[in-house]
């Protein structure tokens, strides 16, 4: 549901999933989740097309990330799951209006989320064990791979935009 109704953060429900479930469990529910949650907005993109999606998605971000309903490269749906600070969500109604195939879209969209949600499930498991220290230096490393990527993100994106072209 969080990727359907995207007002609610997915980090939450990733360090809630650890804290709950513990880091592995944890994981493999919230990656089930996120699976289930992208492929059915991939299909309501698929279903309804371009009118309806740029209701959902603001004017920015169709702006911004429009250009995937021409390309249908399996690295750049990897490189935007993996990217930081990129509507993700909003993401997948767009690649059901890409000519990607369904079954590629979960394959690389899943394996691009791991990462992060390993880290946000690992954080709410060591939270939940009261290892703090342990909390503290996976948000220290999350923090050092993602504000690169977070802070080169719009010039990544761009140079993907320019190959779409």
């Amino acid at each position: 549901m969080q990727v359907l109704i995207a007002p609610i953060p997915g980090e939450v429900t990733g360090i809630l999933g650890g804290y709950l479930f513990g880091e592995w469990v944890g994981l493999v529910y919230s990656t089930i989740g996120l699976t289930l949650g992208s492929v059915a907005a991939f299909g309501v993109g698929r279903w309804l097309g371009a009118h309806y999606v740029r209701t959902l998605v603001s004017h920015e971000t169709w702006d911004e990330m429009g250009f995937i309903v021409e390309a249908e490269g399996a690295i750049l749906c990897l490189i935007i799951y993996l990217i930081p600070g990129l509507p993700k969500d909003m993401v997948c109604y767009l690649f059901g209006m890409s000519p990607m195939p369904l079954w590629v879209f979960a394959l690389v969209s899943t394996a691009g989320r791991i990462p992060g949600t390993w880290v946000l499930s690992a954080q709410g498991a060591h939270t939940a064990a009261g290892d703090y220290l342990q909390v503290i230096l996976l948000t220290a490393i999350g923090v050092a791979v993602a504000l690169p990527l977070y802070y080169f993100r719009n010039r990544i994106m761009g140079w993907f935009r320019s190959r779409s072209s």
